[in-house]
């Protein structure tokens, strides 16, 4: 157990720090071009991935009992970046067009390599900016969903996902043999819908319509649709498409991860549209060092949802006889999901000693397979 005291040093917090080579990468390879804009996805995907291999797992838990104020280091991290990525997204998009020097599959190269950033790196951190409750974190969370056009992300992801994980409800559990080809425009079809009924549901039971001003729906469009004025207003139509592509690889990369951190992993239906309580075997764990820190410890997925509001650096790491281990970190395991075979032969297994340890008694998982248990009562909305 790592104390307090050194959790709270800049050291300690320092390697969390390394996500801010991403926009001088950026950067560097709009400027150059050529094969430098292969920088962000080679840093992003690959450096990090060497980097695991060399420093192996990181199985050590800080104190869960840390408090707030010892991290500071860490929520800054977190906190500046949001407008980082804004200036550097919104310079890129006024840049590029213009771009003389850049042909255009280099131009297309970096509204890649800026999506990479904005997926990579900010939609994982306004996943831990909405899940906290000051107004100015949750608000800095929204605007960086607004700069990848996925604003309903929060009220998926707080109302329906992390209510119902595990269920035919939750649109992100991946089902068993679903490939990501498949499991990719079916999330992309039912998230938004899912997240507007949530929404709508909620308003209904304090008595109000789902047009009232109180529906954050109101909200994500207004930002987005400010996000995309401001792109057209700096770069015309290409600033426009710059935008909207970098927006699209970052939404990518967000349902890769999606599908891997809950593959196949469902809670075992009670009867009568009840389930169990989510616990840390509901989610992969990965406790690989270096992607850990690309990605703020969302590889400690477990204990994200058996405690939601923990904040990064004290989320807990899990042992196999705990919570289920992926082999990779999640740069490797998201590449192996763009292939399905692939993908069937590294996890099948996986799922397979999974069920046999946890769910013995089921002996019929073709309910679980298809989705079509009942749906969890309560959640009609």
């Amino acid at each position: 157990m790592i104390s307090s005291d050194k959790i709270a040093r800049i050291g300690a917090a320092a390697p969390f720090w390394l996500t801010y080579i991403l926009p001088p990468l950026v950067w560097l390879g709009a400027a150059r071009g050529g094969l430098w804009v292969l920088l962000p996805p080679l840093a992003t995907w690959y450096l990090f991935s060497a980097l695991d291999g060399a420093l192996g797992l990181n199985t050590e838990n800080a104190d869960p009992q840390t408090e707030e104020r010892h991290l500071i280091w860490y929520r800054a991290g977190v906190i500046l970046w949001a407008p980082v990525q804004f200036l550097t997204l919104v310079s890129l998009i006024r840049y590029v067009p213009g771009a003389d020097h850049l042909n255009g599959w280099e131009s297309f190269g970096v509204m890649f390599g800026t999506g990479v950033m904005t997926g990579s790196v900010g939609i994982v951190y306004a996943h831990e900016l909405l899940h906290q409750r000051n107004r100015l974190e949750r608000n800095l969370g929204d605007g960086l969903l607004a700069m990848v056009l996925y604003s309903h992300f929060r009220s998926e992801h707080l109302l329906v996902h992390h209510t119902w994980v595990g269920t035919p409800r939750d649109t992100v559990t991946a089902r068993y043999n679903e490939g990501f080809h498949r499991f990719y425009p079916r999330v992309l079809r039912e998230s938004p819908v899912s997240a507007f009924r949530a929404e709508a549901a909620l308003l209904a039971r304090r008595g109000l319509p789902w047009w009232h001003r109180r529906n954050p729906f109101w909200k994500y469009a207004a930002l987005q649709g400010a996000m995309l004025a401001l792109a057209l207003l700096l770069g015309g139509w290409p600033g426009l498409l710059f935008f909207v592509v970098q927006a699209g690889v970052a939404i990518w990369q967000l349902e890769l991860t999606n599908y891997v951190e809950h593959y196949a992993l469902t809670r075992r239906h009670l009867g009568g549209g009840r389930y169990e309580h989510v616990r840390p075997h509901h989610s992969w764990n990965s406790a690989h060092t270096a992607t850990n820190w690309l990605l703020i410890n969302l590889q400690r997925h477990s204990d994200h949802h058996y405690k939601p509001d923990r904040r990064f650096p004290l989320l807990q790491t899990y042992q196999e006889s705990e919570a289920p281990q992926l082999p990779y970190g999640y740069p490797i395991m998201t590449m192996a999901a763009m292939v399905p075979p692939l993908w069937r032969r590294i996890m099948n297994p996986k799922v397979r000693a999974w069920r046999r340890a946890w769910y013995p008694d089921i002996e019929d998982w073709t309910p679980y397979n298809r989705g079509t248990t009942p749906m969890p009562k309560g959640a009609r909305g």
